[in-house]
């Protein structure tokens, strides 16, 4: 069986071993720019002995940001970006940049631009509708995909993460229940995944070759009506055959409809409602048990979708969700999966992979209370952790 502590090729790069820090929105950048805390967040889980850890969230333009406060790829982003990646470097972990456009996620009010979707539609969390884009803005999309791609060179990072889930742009395209349209964008699988298959061209056009190219792809979207597996794995076959990706990363759930769908544990409705701002705040505790629904936590609880992946596909997969133990990492490798990714337990713990590389039977001190989740708003973190 492959040792999951082996070092291990990711395209042009090879990682000292196969855990990945998953992409979480840190919350550190208040002004778009890299800060202090935001390099920090990323140097305790490298320095903890992960092989790559992924900064979330890098939107590729202005109004495909969830709001104002997120990165963004530009100039002058690229030195505070260059010192990041320096710092995990040192660790000797390699970086990744997870790139991609909000799409119906982006907060229009704060952005002070409009969010794009397939079509028009009413967005809570700008409390406005959506644009729905023609074929050049798509096309501005799509390059600006291939742009941020570079940027993610220019500042040093061994790979870029390109966002296909969530119900982002990418992935509200693919959804049959969010995506009406009747051009060339919309209707058959084919023409909704022509967004999805364009971006992965030019970030491979772009930077193929000499930094690694994965992305997050939705299995399901979670939600009645939205993108199912057959679906779903259609389109990761379609991304194998064009030869894009160096590997694929398996999600789920949608950030505008069932973000738990995701997460799976609590429900942290009362710390939502109280973190964010109002009147959001406001909605969260009168609503919240219908948006943020639970789900039972357990161990690899996204291995049961991503086996029918990993039987009709021979591109490395990345297994994500309820990885915290050597015995469930152990069980992705003997599954076939190339890498495993996890994050709540190392907002908790960011020295866990050491720990467990010393000793097989350490188990995760995360609970998968979620509370974690609304610190977003002021620096993700774990609240119960004691550091």
């Amino acid at each position: 069986m492959t040792d999951v502590f082996a070092p291990a090729a990711l395209g042009p790069i090879t990682l000292r071993n196969r855990v990945i820090k998953a992409a979480t929105f840190e919350g550190q950048t208040p002004n778009a720019l890299v800060t202090d805390g935001l390099i920090e967040y990323h140097r305790r889980p490298a320095a903890g002995g992960v092989g790559m850890t992924t900064v979330a969230y890098c939107a590729v333009s202005p109004e495909g940001r969830t709001d104002r406060h997120q990165i963004w790829m530009r100039p002058e982003a690229v030195a505070g970006l260059r010192r990041l990646t320096d710092t995990i470097h040192a660790e000797g972990a390699a970086v990744s940049a997870q790139i991609g456009h909000a799409g119906p996620v982006a907060n229009a009010a704060s952005n002070r631009l409009p969010a794009l979707a397939p079509g028009r539609l009413f967005s809570p969390l700008g409390m406005a509708l959506t644009k729905k884009p023609d074929a050049a803005e798509l096309a501005r999309v799509v390059r600006a995909h291939a742009d941020a791609a570079l940027f993610a060179e220019q500042s040093g990072f061994d790979a870029v993460e390109i966002h296909f889930g969530h119900n982002y742009l990418v992935s509200a395209f693919l959804s049959p229940l969010l995506n009406r349209r009747k051009d060339s964008y919309g209707g058959i699988l084919a023409n909704r995944a022509r967004l999805a298959l364009d971006i992965a061209r030019a970030v491979r056009d772009a930077v193929g070759g000499r930094l690694a190219i994965t992305a997050k792809l939705n299995m399901d979207d979670g939600v009645p009506g939205g993108l199912w597996l057959d679906e779903s794995l259609q389109v990761a076959q379609w991304l194998e055959a064009d030869a894009t990706l160096d590997a694929l990363e398996l999600t789920a759930g949608s950030s505008l409809l069932n973000p738990m769908y995701l997460f799976r544990g609590k429900s942290p409705i009362k710390d939502f409602s109280a973190a964010m701002p109002k009147p959001l705040g406001w909605g969260m505790r009168m609503s919240g048990k219908a948006f943020l629904r639970e789900y039972p936590y357990q161990e690899a609880y996204l291995l049961d979708s991503a086996r029918q992946f990993r039987r009709e596909l021979t591109m490395p997969l990345i297994l994500l969700g309820g990885i915290t133990r050597k015995e469930t990492m152990d069980l992705a490798m003997g599954e076939g999966f190339e890498f495993v990714a996890m994050a709540r337990a190392l907002l908790r713990e960011p020295d866990l992979l050491t720990r467990i590389q010393a000793d097989a039977t350490t188990h995760s001190a995360c609970i998968h209370c979620n509370r974690c989740m609304p610190t977003i708003y002021s620096g993700t973190r774990c609240v119960l952790a004691s550091g």
